[in-house]
């Protein structure tokens, strides 16, 4: 029953298919015409007679059928001129033609009469020869074209066929399926990292448009492109990457991550604000680095070394003011590596500190005051802002963020920062920073000196910390655990867990959270006034 039912299904498509023009058989022509166009300035009519058949072939223009109320044909040659084409070649024909009030979205029809017979001789006067054949290709602005014409113009159209043209496109669709594993099976930072490799896959599949780079080229945004006057159409990507460009979503970010964070542990012990100024020692190491090993521009540097404050929405927001062509190779850096703290940081804590220096235990913190959690945000953003005004959009939203966490009053508000607002822009800036990792701009030499250094920001990074924990212990009766160090870097709180977790595998009653927070949160602090200055430096 089920094959009566499929070969009846079959029949009924077969005679639907030879009902339409381009399936129907028909006697087949040994000449066509193709990829006219009409050029209005010169008035001249431009197509290609194609020779489709396995002969070669000889024939002549005998004439044009249109609206003679719309076109007034140009001066021809009384008699016809044969031309010659080989078995599936081509000939270029122009012809003089005045259409009055051309449109391209309304074009004319127009049909070529042709003469042809088969032969290989170019001598021949068609008009006296025998078996001269006659093809009219009719209206040849409308494409008519063969069902295999059509198939190949299809398969040509293809996103496979540009991969197949272009190996870099397949190497970057590769690397963005690396990145969803990271993310997915092996849950390296995954909020942050799987938008980001999706939209690096979305923007490197030929065809999608989705994201075109000269509406950002040279730094700036192109607001002219964005009228509906271009060859192309905006994509979705690029109205997304607009709250990148305008520095909208990192502030965001930070706006979040205050409602998050508890500044709490920094409040009750200043001292781990300069274990999170000692944390962007990375920042500056590898500014110098890449500028003196890698020929980089100081905007090139400075973008490239914010990588070293392990914080991703900070290292877009001084990319993109900085250097934007790097803006894919650098965030793709910043957000894997910051999902590696767990891993690049215990050896460096370890090779930085003593069996004896990893068991110090540190005394509870002091219970702070609602007052001073109030206060503190308020007096952070007028002290920062005024100190490095290029700082104060991030510092702002950072400490907006918190105060409507710590003041009690604004709960909606602050929960909406905390969930919703949060996580949709985590989606927005993801999907449209990954966007910009095309395979011309993130396949180059530039891109293997920003990973190789990225880890080199985040080793000095965390060896600044921990190493001023150990200076300072030289002169503190109350020793600090020098592993809180290592938490100054800004990934809140994946530092803090990391320090918490080496002290406790040489102390198991040692309990280091809450002690490497004060750093953790400094470490943000600290980065956002390290792109202030680099912004101010080289912006």
């Amino acid at each position: 029953m089920k094959k009566r039912i499929f070969t009846g299904l079959l029949a009924v498509v077969v005679v639907l298919m030879s009902m339409i023009p381009c399936f129907a058989e028909g006697e087949a022509n040994a000449l066509t015409v193709k990829t006219p166009t009409y050029d209005a300035e010169t008035k001249t009519l431009n197509f290609v007679v194609a020779n489709v058949s396995d002969t070669s072939i000889l024939f002549a223009i005998s004439g044009f059928d249109f609206d003679e109320t719309t076109i007034v044909m140009g001066e021809l040659k009384k008699e016809p001129v044969a031309m010659s084409i080989g078995a599936g070649g081509e000939a270029k024909i122009a012809v003089p033609l005045d259409i009055k009030d051309f449109d391209s979205k309304n074009l004319p029809q127009i049909d070529v009469n042709l003469q042809y017979m088969e032969t290989s001789e170019t001598t021949l006067d068609l008009t006296q020869a025998d078996e001269v054949k006659s093809v009219v290709c009719e209206d040849i602005f409308a494409n008519d074209v063969t069902p295999m014409q059509a198939v190949m113009n299809f398969l040509g159209q293809t996103g496979f066929k540009a991969i197949a043209d272009n190996w870099k496109v397949a190497v970057m669709i590769l690397i963005s399926f690396v990145l969803m594993y990271l993310a997915i099976v092996k849950k390296f930072e995954p909020l942050l990292l799987l938008p980001i490799a999706f939209g690096m896959l979305l923007t490197n599949l030929p065809g999608a448009e989705m994201f075109h780079e000269e509406l950002f080229a040279d730094g700036h945004v192109h607001w002219n492109l964005f009228t509906a006057s271009n060859n192309f159409t905006p994509g979705l990507i690029d109205y997304l990457y607009l709250g990148v460009k305008l520095g909208i979503y990192p502030c965001l970010i930070f706006m979040g991550v205050g409602a998050m964070t508890d500044f709490g542990p920094l409040i009750a012990n200043p001292k781990s604000l300069l274990l999170g100024a000692a944390a962007q020692l990375g920042i500056f190491i590898t500014y110098i680095g890449v500028n003196v090993l890698f020929g980089f521009t100081p905007a090139e540097a400075a973008s490239t070394g914010i990588i070293g404050g392990a914080d991703g929405p900070t290292a877009i927001f001084v990319t993109t003011r900085l250097a934007p062509h790097l803006l894919g190779p650098i965030a793709v850096a910043a957000y894997s590596y910051m999902a590696l703290v767990p891993v690049i940081q215990p050896p460096i804590m370890k090779a930085l500190t003593t069996k004896k220096e990893r068991q110090i235990v540190m005394k509870p913190l002091r219970e702070v005051s609602k007052v001073e959690k109030i206060v503190f945000p308020i007096a952070i953003t007028v002290f920062v802002t005024l100190l490095v005004p290029s700082a104060g959009p991030l510092v702002g939203c950072l400490m907006l963020g918190n105060l409507a966490k710590e003041c009690g009053v604004v709960d909606r508000i602050s929960k909406t920062m905390q969930n919703e607002l949060m996580n949709i822009v985590t989606i927005f800036l993801g999907v449209s920073v990954g966007a910009t990792a095309t395979a011309d701009t993130f396949l180059q030499f530039r891109t293997l000196a920003i990973i190789l250094m990225g880890i080199v920001a985040f080793g000095f990074g965390t060896s600044g910390g921990v190493l001023l924990a150990k200076f300072m212990n030289l002169f503190l009766k109350n020793k600090i655990n020098p592993l809180i160090g290592s938490a100054g870097v800004s990934a809140v709180p994946m530092a803090a867990r990391v320090s918490q977790t080496v002290g406790q595998k040489e102390n198991p009653q040692n309990f280091l959270l809450m002690h490497a927070m004060g750093p953790n949160v400094a470490g943000v602090i600290g980065s956002a006034i390290a792109a202030g200055v680099l912004i101010a430096l080289f912006g």
